[in-house]
Parts: C-alpha cells; sequence; structure tokens
C-alpha cells in the first residue's frame, strides 16, 4: 500500500541512509506532499544529510499543517542553533518544555546553550556533528542493534558448542552489497576489449588487463565505501574501448553507489583534477568553498554561479554553473561550503547542489 512509502523511508533513516530516504519520498511528492509526516520525514532526512536549506522548506510545510508537534519543534530549533541564533532556538526550546516537562534533548540542548553556546562552540559543534544530538531522534540504527547483537549471540553459542566440542566460525563482517555476480567468467575476461574500434571514439585505449584492473579496482573501492574511486575506475571503463559487457556491468555497479553527507564524503577531487579530466570524475561528489554570484531562484529550483577557492575573495580557482532542486538558505554576501555531484550539460562542467555549509560566524 502507498502509506509503506512513508514506514521504508523511516526505516532508512533508522539506517542513516537518508540518500534513499529522500529519493524514495521526493518520487512520491504527488501523493503526500499535503501529509504532515511526509513533510517532516523529507525535513529531517534533508538535516541529518547536511542540507539546512531543504530542511528549512519542509519544516515550514509540516508546520503549516501541525503546529505543536515535538520532533517539529525540535527540527526548527536545531536550524536556528546551527547558525547560531540562540534566542530563537531557546523559544522552540520551552515551547517543547511546556508541552513534554521531560524531554531530555530540550533539556540537554538548553544546557548547551547556557553553558557552551557560544559561536564558536556551535561551530566546532556543527562541524564535528556533535550537533545532530539535539536533532529530532532517529531510532535505534538496526545495523548498530546487530553489530551488538550478532556478538553477543556468537558468544552465546560459542560458549554452548564448545561443550560438544563443535568447529565454531566467527561471522565475517558485514559488506554493502554482495558482488558474487560482478565476477568476471573466464570466458569474457579473454573479450573484455571492444573488437570494432570504429564504433565509436574513446578517450581511453585500454589493455585488456588495465581494463580488468580497472573493473577490479571499482568493486575494492566500493567495498571500502570510497565510492568517488570507484566511479573514476567506472568512468574510465566507460570512456575506454572496453567490451559491451564490461560497461554493462560498471552500469549496474554504479547504481549501488551512494550520496555522500559532508561527514562522510571521502576522495572529493580538487577543481583542478576535475578540470583537466572531466569524464573521469563524471558523477563524482565534491565539497568545495567559494562565493556563489548570478542568483536565479524560483519557488521549486535555485540556480547560480559558483566561483570555486573565492571564499577569502583572494583566489578564483574557477567559476562553474550550479543547481539545486530544492532552494537552500544561503546568505549571498558570506563564503559557502558545498556538497554537489560532478555533471555535465552540453559538454560543460556543472554540479548539481545537494547540501550547503555556511559558519554562524560573520
Amino acid at each position: 500500500m502507498a502509506r509503506d512509502v512513508l514506514d521504508v523511508a523511516k526505516r532508512y533513516m533508522a539506517m542513516r541512509k537518508f540518500d534513499r530516504a529522500l529519493k524514495l519520498l521526493e518520487g512520491n511528492s504527488e501523493i503526500y506532499s499535503q501529509d504532515f509526516e511526509y513533510n517532516l520525514l523529507m525535513a529531517v532526512s534533508f538535516l541529518y544529510a547536511g542540507d539546512t536549506g531543504g530542511a528549512s522548506v519542509y519544516f515550514q510545510r509540516a508546520r503549516n499543517i501541525k503546529l505543536t508537534d515535538t520532533n517539529l519543534l525540535l527540527g526548527q530549533a536545531a536550524l536556528f542553533l546551527r547558525r547560531g541564533d540562540t534566542s530563537r532556538a531557546l523559544g522552540y526550546y520551552l515551547e517543547i518544555i511546556d508541552n513534554e516537562p521531560e524531554n531530555k534533548i530540550a533539556m540537554n540542548a538548553m544546557e548547551f546553550i547556557r553553558t557552551k553556546g557560544d559561536y564558536s562552540t556551535i561551530c566546532r559543534w556543527v562541524d564535528t556533528g556533535l550537533i545532530e544530538q539535539f536533532y529530532p531522534p532517529l531510532g535505534i540504527n538496526p545495523y548498530r542493534a546487530l553489530g551488538i547483537g550478532i556478538p553477543l549471540t556468537a558468544c552465546v553459542l560459542g560458549v554452548l558448542l564448545a561443550f560438544v566440542i563443535v568447529p565454531f566460525r566467527r561471522p565475517s563482517a558485514g559488506k554493502r552489497a554482495d558482488l558474487s555476480s560482478f565476477v568476471l567468467p573466464l570466458s569474457e575476461r579473454k573479450s573484455l576489449q571492444e573488437k570494432d574500434l570504429s564504433s565509436g571514439a574513446f578517450s581511453y585505449l585500454l589493455t585488456s588487463g588495465q581494463i580488468y584492473d580497472s573493473y577490479e579496482k571499482a568493486q575494492v573501492y566500493f567495498n571500502s565505501y570510497r565510492d568517488n574511486m570507484a566511479q573514476i575506475e567506472i568512468n574510465r571503463i566507460l570512456n575506454s574501448n572496453a567490451s559491451v559487457y564490461v560497461k554493462q556491468k560498471v552500469n549496474v555497479l554504479m547504481g549501488y553507489l551512494e550520496a555522500p553527507g559532508f561527514d562522510s564524503i571521502k576522495d572529493s577531487p580538487s577543481y583542478r583534477q576535475v578540470q583537466s579530466e572531466p569524464k573521469l570524475y563524471l558523477d563524482c561528489w565534491v565539497d568545495w568553498s567559494g562565493r556563489i554570484s548570478n542568483v536565479v531562484q524560483t519557488e521549486t529550483s535555485y540556480s547560480c554561479d559558483f566561483i570555486i577557492g573565492y571564499e577569502t575573495m583572494e583566489n578564483v580557482e574557477g567559476i562553474v554553473p550550479l543547481h539545486f532542486k530544492v532552494v537552500p538558505s544561503i546568505e549571498v554576501e558570506k563564503p559557502v561550503k558545498v556538497l554537489a555531484k560532478i555533471s555535465s550539460i552540453d559538454g560543460r562542467l556543472c554540479l548539481e547542489g545537494r547540501a550547503v555549509y555556511q559558519s554562524v560566524k560573520d
């Protein structure tokens, strides 16, 4: 049933897979756009993903439907706390305490504001993720529960089986996805190259050994949660003389890659690297700093020019178009860090923005 969409999204959120939750929820916006829980889930997912602009939009939509929900108030308080506007945040926390006198998150947040609520400390807590303890709660992460439950169960079974001298094998560490289907059969390893090179233009002419090496590296990087490095190897293959069979396999693998957050992104390439080989870095994620200009904003979109490296107004590494599907909250007179995916329109490098971060300091 359609209502199950919200339950699945909540499970993704509990697993801290906010990109999947957002993708699922966004795909059902026509059904749930006027539903309070839907808008709240969208807002909380954006908040944890680091996109305060998206969070602000959906918290306000939820508030237009219902005013007094505790998680709604916690979320809006967290937005003001992140910005260093502690007086506005306190107003929300006091409202929560009026409704729930024993609410520990609100009480702890007010104590934090009272004892440590200066700009410098708030900046550090936002940067390190400690601020998330004041966000609306997500419930127990099932991965963590398994991480505790499985070892305990293994210990109990180990003790029991020791008495009957039955060999016991410790469970192996969990992996992201089963890539056994990506193992190339021997019959295919002999024909990894495209036989007819006249069928297209290739950016990389690779030997069979180089194709196989990139194919294996992509899987190793994936299992190491280094999705940008996996994407680079995938792009190398897709823009090479690799066979159609190999390209089909890496296209499927690319579907398993996940969007990162500011706290989880790895191997972010520099602008110079991307500019030198744009095809190699297509669909990789970056967290670049700079300033924005030439903003074009509607109710549902936000486009601008992103001046990379210009945060101190002394150096410009490059200027690229930046687009957000959800309108972010950006103060144009201040430097900004952007989490975005590298894209291309008509052969021109551009960015698809997902989240922004601006310091609460002036």
